[in-house]
C-alpha cells in the first residue's frame, strides 16, 4: 500500500496546487477535502458550484452554519481519514493532519499578504476584499477546529513532515520541493 498524503495551511497559500501536481507525480488520486464539504454544502440547498464559492456570501454562511452544528466537519473528518487510510491518496485539508496516525503531513506556510495577492489573482476581486476573506476563513476555521478538536490551527505544526514556506517561491518550485519531501518519506 502506497502512504497517502495530505496537504495543510491557510487559505489560498496553494494547497490545490501542490496536491496537483504530487497527485500527478506519483500516480496517486487527488481529493479537495473542501470539494467533499461543498458537497456537503448542496445537500443542504447551496449553490456551491465554483472554485471560489468559498469566498462569496453564501460561503460564509454555510461556514457559520458549520459554527452552530459541527456535525458538517465530522462526517467530512471521519470520510477523509478513513479515504486516506486506504492509502494512495493526496487530499487537501485542514483538520487531517490532526486526525491521522500515518501518511506524509505538509504545511505550506505564507504570509497573510501572499495568500491575499493569490486569492485576487485566482479569483480576480479587489486587494481589500481578498484580504478580508482570507482573514475572515482562517479566524473562523481556527477558532471552529480549537472548538471541535482542540488543536491550533496555524500555530501548531508539530504533526507536519515537513514546512514549506510558500512567500518566495513560485508553484513550480513550491511543488518541487514537496515532490523531494514526498520521495524521501516514502
Amino acid at each position: 500500500m502506497t502512504k497517502s498524503i495530505v496537504i495543510s495551511g491557510p487559505p489560498a497559500v496553494g494547497k490545490t496546487t501542490v496536491a496537483k501536481g504530487l497527485a500527478e507525480e506519483f500516480s496517486l488520486k487527488y481529493l479537495s477535502g473542501g470539494d467533499v464539504l461543498k458537497e456537503m454544502a448542496q445537500e443542504q440547498g447551496f449553490d456551491s458550484a465554483g472554485d471560489d464559492w468559498w469566498d462569496t456570501e453564501d460561503g460564509m454562511k454555510f461556514l457559520n452554519q458549520r459554527e452552530e452544528n459541527s456535525e458538517f466537519d465530522k462526517k467530512l473528518d471521519e470520510k477523509l481519514t478513513k479515504l486516506f487510510n486506504e492509502g494512495g491518496m493526496v487530499i487537501t485539508s485542514y483538520t487531517l493532519p490532526w486526525l491521522i496516525q500515518d501518511g506524509i503531513r505538509i504545511w505550506l506556510e505564507g504570509s497573510h499578504e501572499s495568500s491575499t495577492k493569490r486569492m485576487q489573482t485566482r479569483d480576480d476581486m479587489s486587494p481589500e476584499d481578498a484580504y478580508q476573506i482570507t482573514k475572515q476563513r482562517f479566524d473562523k476555521n481556527k477558532a471552529l477546529y480549537k472548538k471541535l478538536y482542540d488543536f491550533d490551527f496555524g500555530d501548531d505544526k508539530s504533526v507536519f513532515d515537513v514546512i514549506i514556506n510558500t512567500d518566495n517561491l513560485t508553484a513550480q518550485q513550491v511543488i518541487d520541493v514537496a515532490k523531494e519531501t514526498v520521495r524521501k518519506l516514502l
